[in-house]
């Protein structure tokens, strides 16, 4: 049996003797715990420590708990400290009972060793652990204990009271092993990190704050592939980071709870700064994107190197950094993320894989980038400066360990989309999908409001858009503008036209039923539509302006009527992709009316034949 299965069964024990009932009873009945564990000792801190039990030696301000048992410590206790140092096949119990533990030079709480020790806050009390600016070492070849409350030993707290900790040398609580939190309310101030347990941090339930000047939570055993974890199954959870909110050396993943998360002061505080320098049309070759790294501190917030996995919860992020980031692979199952960031909202090195989900970009530098990005199901909105979703895209240089270069991707020319289901709103500037490999559409819903300039495009591939199924809406600027592929099993329709932003574009086949009535945010050339109801040798009438008495979503509308439109265009579809139109001057912007810029010389858009 695993040392981690045998600490949470041990766990577990300790919770039913210390309530004596059901979760749903001790819910109700607020007998304090110390009433309902048998007590070994009780410990009375002051001015002179009082020790009632056995198990306890007192030097000092200092208590040193040396065997297993169940202690109640009480009281406040000046430069002190509470010292466990049992056997290492010893459980040792602390019930805090209104603890107030002050050392300016080392830890306040200090387990030295055990087989695991249990914190339980008692109900209804407050309890403080404060440490002080500067630690005197046993000598000089450790460095530890370096934490307002240190464990060598798996270290477990519990309980429905409170702990507040002040952590003024380095972080605020420290296992070396596991370090697993069930219940309480936990504040923790500290000059680095929050909570750190090198091998995992499990967070099950409790309402904890953090303000931190480094990491919020981290794990970081980097020797063993199954340590190194973090896994947040509930509670309510707010962090204020100077560095990344979560780092798992491993994998991060999050099943449950209400999380806020600001890192590195927030959006506004990005270190990164974003040029891009494009050339002229396809043939010129693919843009040049440079990030520059101002400062390589590292300000993610939910970040690992394996695996960011989220399966549920509430997430409400602020990063100055990419807000969800992974070396290698970032899954999504469920759950609603609302992210604000200074860089990449969803980031991972290899693969993203959208199951399901509610995520909500509102700001970011690019929206979703990966390698490979599988979108499956889920309800997507993204805001983007730049690319919406892109497959390969940037360099981000600030790595798990903020080591340069560690971010590059594979290599280029093999990134891919696919989108399989869900729902995808896209506001970008840059490109809306850019794929430097391919896109591939079998189902779900896509809307695009792509960018105004024509240095970008609503839709970007280098191989092929192969659209099989599924409604796609792509409007944008037309001097890059792509539609789908050829290879399509679907048929597509390209609109070029001027069309001013919140004007409505509607097609509607031969006998006036609609197939599309949509409206652009913004100022548009090029509007792409794919869909199963348009049909090779079919009559379609294009018709922009006009006011629809439907209901509107995300710029689509649904039922109603259509009136005092403009007809643009009657067409009959010949073939997969079918052009509409032309642009004749447009709204301006980089590349318009340059000849060769685009896909279609001078701007003007020839239709097919």
């Amino acid at each position: 049996m695993s040392k981690k299965v045998i600490a949470m069964l041990a766990m577990a024990s300790l919770f039913i003797v210390a309530t004596g009932c059901s979760n749903k009873e001790a819910n109700s009945n607020k007998t304090s715990v110390a009433s309902k564990v048998e007590v070994d000792t009780t410990i009375t801190l002051g001015d002179t420590i009082v020790v009632d039990g056995e198990g306890v030696v007192v030097e000092k301000n200092k208590v040193t708990i040396n065997s297993s048992g169940t202690y109640s410590i009480s009281g406040t206790l000046r430069d002190g400290q509470i010292e466990v140092n049992a056997g290492d096949e010893d459980n040792v119990q602390l019930i805090l009972n209104g603890v107030n533990i002050t050392n300016s030079t080392s830890s306040g709480i200090y387990v030295a060793n055990s087989k695991n020790t249990y914190v339980i806050l008692e109900d209804g009390t407050s309890n403080e652990v404060t440490d002080g600016e500067n630690y005197i070492f046993e000598d000089i070849s450790t460095d530890e204990p370096n934490a307002a409350i240190f464990s060598k030993s798996d270290l477990f707290i519990s309980g429905t009271g409170s702990l507040k900790v002040n952590a003024k040398y380095n972080n605020g609580i420290t296992s070396k092993d596991d370090l697993e939190i069930a219940d309480g309310t936990i504040s923790i101030d500290s000059v680095a990190d929050g909570i750190r347990g090198r091998d995992s941090i499990t967070i099950s339930s409790g309402n904890i704050i953090i303000n931190s000047q480094g990491d919020g939570m981290k794990s970081n055993n980097d020797e063993d592939t199954e340590k190194g974890y973090v896994l947040i199954e509930g509670g309510t959870i707010n962090i204020t980071s100077g560095e990344d909110g979560i780092q798992a050396e491993t994998v991060a993943t999050i099943t449950g709870g209400d999380i806020t998360i600001n890192s590195g002061g927030g959006n506004e505080n990005t270190s990164k700064v974003h040029s891009d320098f494009r050339g002229f049309g396809k043939t010129q070759g693919a843009a040049v994107e440079q990030d520059e790294e101002i400062d390589t501190t590292s300000t993610k917030a939910i970040k690992a190197a394996v695996n960011v996995k989220i399966d549920g919860g509430n997430i409400n992020i602020n990063s100055a950094d990419d807000s969800i980031h992974s070396n290698d692979k970032v899954e999504i199952n469920g759950g609603t993320i609302n992210i604000i960031s200074g860089d990449d909202g969803i980031h991972a090195d290899s693969i993203i894989d959208i199951n399901k989900g509610d995520i909500i970009i509102v700001k970011s530098y690019e929206g979703i980038e990966a390698e490979t990005i599988n979108i499956n199901d889920g309800n997507i909105k993204v805001t983007a400066s730049d690319d919406g979703i892109n497959a390969s895209g940037g360099n981000d240089g600030s790595s798990i360990n903020g080591r340069p270069g560690q971010n590059n991707f594979a290599s280029a020319g093999k990134g891919t989309i696919n989108i399989n289901g869900g729902k995808i709103v896209v506001d970008a500037s840059g490109d809306g999908l850019d794929a430097n490999g391919s896109i591939y559409m079998k189902d779900g819903t896509v809307i695009v409001n792509g960018p105004e300039d024509n240095g970008n495009g609503s839709l970007d591939y280098d191989g092929e858009f192969q659209i099989t199924g599924g409604l796609l809406i792509a409007s944008g600027s037309s001097g890059m503008a792509q539609s789908p592929s050829e290879t399509s099993s679907q048929n597509s329709i390209n609109i070029f036209s001027a069309i001013q932003a919140n004007t409505l574009v509607r097609v509607e086949d031969s006998s006036g039923n609609e197939v599309v009535t949509f409206v652009s945010s913004k100022n548009v050339q090029s509007v792409v539509i794919s869909s199963a109801n348009i049909k090779i040798g079919e009559t379609y009438k294009v018709y922009t302006g006009g006011t629809s008495t439907g209901s509107v979503n995300d710029g689509i509308y649904s039922e109603g009527s259509y009136s005092d439109g403009t007809e643009l265009e009657n067409f009959t579809v010949s073939g997969v992709v079918t052009n509409i139109g032309q642009v004749t001057g447009g709204f301006g912007g980089p590349g318009a009316g340059i000849p060769g810029q685009g896909e279609f010389p001078g701007g003007e858009m020839p239709k097919r034949p």
